[in-house]
């Protein structure tokens, strides 16, 4: 039976969709089979693939795995960087029904042991500059290793195969042991692990579908080309590369964002859209205004979170803007209209889900109260199905039936939903709760500030102190005591920093994600700017003080 591509677009109500429109291996199939020429990548380097010779690759790859032994539903590491080996790879196995499992590139040492033994994988394919560092950390299941970019004589014990056996012997994919369905898991990808261990999130090709598919991303189009610039171990390299497959459309692939080269290289790949997550729309509007801020084929930004003046970033780049917030384990549950002014939203809840915001006992705050986003979905499997091998964490993560984010939010009468923290790094100083985005947000404004992050530290009084962590703008000298003049005028008193350190750069993870548990560690150190220590006063404004009685 021949399902037609209007069948198959969105779910019908309370329905999943069938396995051809979200399942990879027959979407891709469809999509081959139907135009074999169009692009499906293009590279910085200029390489371009279609999808028919895609579908050839993987279905070279699929079955070079099963010639490794690879069967419907065993866990394959995959430790490449963004490249087309990358996505064959991912392709293949998930083509065979096997369970993709992308690592860090950064992963080292214990991160790195820890999250083999998790995976329970007992083949890895990863690239060559990568194989020493499986040396001296215990190999687990781990048994084989396919070495991508070159040859290594070991690899940590393991039995080296040569990624050659991924590229020849033909097309001869042995049949599955059943069809691959919605509900299957597509994927296990570990958290950022940056305040413990990286927990290991099974994602089904229906919580994919549903993060990125048609009835969620409206926005993006069929003949669009979206930019990857975040890894493809992460959900944002992994979901902006399935919204694009889903489509029939296409991905412009990077190693990683650069600020100088961002607008060249979306001139030179036709990108059309692309995700600027964290600091990367910030560092844009730092750059000297250019004839180069218009002089590409960009469309759409899908800025996360919100920053900065959103219109005059539209209008200086000419293009429009959304928000949305997600998280590895949810599927965007909140997206924002075209070109949002309400500032510092993630949008309002998207239909088929239901989003409560509730206190320490799972009970549901008043309307623009702070509480801890909790979520459910119409369909099944629309989100993770949990943390493998970690029972206790997903017993915590969807106690009382709902999925806790672990984020802080407020809703506002009209629906529009605003991150405030992660609930752990909120700052309580002097009875007052404090938002560390928030004070980012003021810092970041002030020019000579490319980047911040705020930090509680010990308060000798009690409670916390808030310490700000900034970089400067290439050229620029930040100054303590005019950043906190420049936050006298613009935020309330008492989020105003005692302490300014200044950096080069704030360390980051590869997901762009700021390591603030580090910050935390180092605390106030000797090149601390204390404003106390300086004599400068911060004080509640007194009002009415000196009017005189009636």
């Amino acid at each position: 039976m021949t399902i037609a591509d209007s069948d198959i677009t969105a779910p019908a109500a309370r329905q999943l969709p069938p396995r051809e429109a979200c399942v990879l291996r027959y979407v891709l199939e469809r999509h081959a089979a139907r135009d074999p020429d169009r692009i499906f990548a293009v590279f910085a380097d200029g390489r371009r693939h279609t999808y028919g010779a895609l579908h050839d690759a993987v279905r070279r790859a699929a079955a070079g795995f099963q010639r490794l032994g690879v069967r419907q539903g065993e866990h394959v590491l995959c430790w490449l960087p963004n490249y087309i080996d990358a996505l064959v790879v991912w392709f293949a196995l998930n083509y065979i029904g096997a369970v993709y499992v992308p690592l860090n590139l950064a992963y080292k040492g214990r991160l790195l042991a820890h999250a083999v033994a998790l995976s329970d994988a007992r083949l890895i394919v990863l690239h060559a500059d990568l194989a020493s560092r499986l040396d001296g950390i215990a190999p687990a299941q781990l048994r084989t290793a396919v070495v991508v970019g070159g040859s290594a004589a070991a690899v940590g014990g393991l039995t080296v195969v040569p990624a050659s056996v991924l590229e020849e012997g033909g097309h001869d994919v042995g049949p599955l042991e059943r069809p691959i369905e919605p509900w299957d898991t597509q994927s296990i990808i570990f958290t950022s692990g940056t305040t413990g261990p990286s927990k290991a999130v099974l994602s089904s090709y229906m919580h994919l579908y549903s993060l990125c598919g048609p009835s969620s991303w409206a926005w993006l189009r069929d003949d669009d080309r979206f930019m990857i610039n975040l890894p493809l171990f992460h959900i944002g390299g992994t979901s902006c590369t399935y919204a694009m497959l889903l489509r029939g459309a296409s991905i412009a692939v990077v190693e990683a964002f650069d600020t100088e080269s961002f607008l060249p290289i979306v001139k030179a790949t036709g990108t059309t859209a692309v995700g600027l997550m964290g600091v990367m729309a910030p560092f844009l509007m730092k750059r000297p205004p250019s004839p180069a801020d218009r002089d590409h084929g960009l469309r759409l930004v899908v800025m996360i979170p919100l920053s900065g003046d959103v219109p005059a970033f539209a209008a200086r780049f000419g293009v429009e803007v959304y928000t949305v917030f997600n998280m590895t384990e949810i599927a965007t549950p909140c997206i924002s209209a075209r070109n949002p002014t309400q500032h510092g939203t993630c949008g309002r809840v998207r239909p088929g889900v239901r989003i409560r915001l509730v206190d320490a006992h799972d009970c549901e705050v008043p309307v623009g109260e702070v509480g801890e986003m909790v979520l459910r979905t119409d369909l099944p499997w629309a989100m993770n199905h949990g943390y493998y091998k970690n029972p206790e964490a997903t017993a915590q993560a969807w106690r009382n039936g709902w999925f806790h984010t672990g984020d802080a939010f407020r809703v506002d009468a009209e629906g529009n939903y605003f991150f405030v923290d992660r609930m752990k790094d909120t700052i309580r100083r002097r009875g007052e709760n404090i938002s560390s985005v928030e004070v980012e947000a003021e810092l970041c404004a002030h020019p000579a500030i490319r980047e911040a992050a705020a930090v509680a530290v010990p308060s000798e009084m009690s409670e916390d102190e808030i310490l700000a962590v900034v970089a400067p703008v290439a050229g620029h000298v930040v100054d303590p005591v005019a950043v906190i003049d420049f936050l006298r005028a613009r935020t309330a008193h008492f989020m105003i920093p005692r302490y300014i350190r200044i950096v080069d750069a704030l360390p980051r993870t590869p997901t762009a994600k700021v390591q603030k548990h580090l910050l935390k560690a180092d605390g106030v150190t000797p090149d601390t700017f204390d404003r106390e220590a300086h004599g400068i006063k911060v004080r509640r404004e007194r009002i009415g003080a000196a009017s005189p009685s009636s």
